[in-house]
């Protein structure tokens, strides 16, 4: 089985911002009553890096008055191991999970 991967990208603004996907589901689109999720690939396409990297890469932006957004089932169980997110402020459009954090 290969080992899982992930899209990371690194936006420098005001503050860093690191968005994150499953890679399978980088480009689509999902819908569920009023609300929409677009998983831009001009926002979310960066890196391809695996589920220890992803780790490392969360655990020193946390050090960076960072900003975090995640998306996919994969992603948001990473996030929960590295301490950011916790699975009751998850919202979910179409099965497909999204989480916002700011630490």
């Amino acid at each position: 089985m290969s080992e899982k991967k992930f899209s990371v990208k690194i936006h420098q603004l005001y503050r860093v911002i690191v968005a994150v996907c499953d890679l399978e589901i980088l480009g689509k689109k999902f819908e569920e009553d009023n609300l929409e999720l677009h998983v831009d690939e001009k926002f979310y396409k960066g890196k391809e890096i695996d589920e220890k990297q992803l780790l490392k890469l969360l655990k020193n932006a946390q050090t960076d008055d960072a900003c975090f957004n995640f998306v996919g089932k994969e992603t948001i169980e990473v996030a929960a191991k590295a301490g950011i997110v916790y699975k009751d402020h998850v919202l979910t459009v179409q099965g497909v999970p999204h989480a916002l954090a700011l630490v």
